[in-house]
C-alpha cells in the first residue's frame, strides 16, 4: 500500500514534467543541476560561449538559494517576508528573463525543488511580483501572469509533500 502512495505523487509529477515544453524542460533539468550542485553544469550543459556565459549568470543568481533555504517564513507571521521574498523575486526574475519559463506551472516546478516544498505558499507572490516586473517584456509579462490560475492565485493551502521526481540530464544516444 505504501508503494501505491508513493508511486501516485510521483506518476503525477512526471505527467506534470512531460507537460512542459522541451525548452522548459532544459531548463529545469539545468537550473536543478545548478542550483542543488548535481554536477558541472558547464561540461553537461554548455553548448557553445553563450550557453557558457547564461550558465555562469546561473550560478551567480543562485547563490542565494541556500539562504532562501534557511530562511522560509512563517506563512501567519510577517516577519521576514521582506528578506525572503525579495530574495526570492531577484531570483525568480533571472529565470523568467532567461525566457525558458512560459508558465506559473513549470516555475512552481522548479522552485519547489530548488528551494522545497515549504515554499509553495509563497511562490505565487514571487512569480507574480517578477514576471511584472519591467525588465520582463510587455508581451512576456502578459502571458505570465495569464499563467498563473485563480486556484493557484487563491489556494487556502498548499502541500508540504516534498517532491519526488528530480528531472536530470539525459545523454542522447550515438547513432
Amino acid at each position: 500500500m505504501a508503494t501505491t502512495q508513493t508511486a501516485s505523487p510521483t506518476i503525477a509529477e512526471l505527467r506534470e514534467f512531460a507537460g512542459f515544453t522541451a525548452a522548459e524542460q532544459r531548463y529545469i533539468r539545468r537550473s536543478l543541476d545548478i542550483g542543488l550542485g548535481r554536477c558541472d553544469a558547464f561540461r553537461v550543459w554548455g553548448r557553445d560561449p553563450g550557453e557558457n556565459a547564461a550558465i555562469r549568470s546561473q550560478y551567480v543568481a543562485y547563490r542565494e538559494l541556500a539562504a532562501l533555504r534557511q530562511s522560509l517564513p512563517v506563512e501567519s507571521g510577517f516577519d521576514s517576508i521582506e528578506g525572503f521574498l525579495g530574495k526570492l523575486t531577484r531570483v525568480a526574475a533571472f529565470d523568467l528573463a532567461q525566457e525558458r519559463i512560459d508558465c506559473f506551472s513549470a516555475f512552481r516546478f522548479l522552485y519547489e525543488r530548488l528551494v522545497s516544498a515549504a515554499a509553495r505558499p509563497w511562490l505565487p507572490s514571487a512569480f507574480c511580483a517578477a514576471a511584472a516586473l519591467p525588465q520582463i517584456r510587455p508581451e512576456r509579462r502578459k502571458m505570465l501572469l495569464q499563467s498563473l490560475s485563480e486556484a493557484a492565485a487563491t489556494a487556502p493551502r498548499w502541500s508540504d509533500r516534498a517532491p519526488s521526481f528530480y528531472p536530470e540530464y539525459i545523454e542522447e544516444a550515438a547513432a
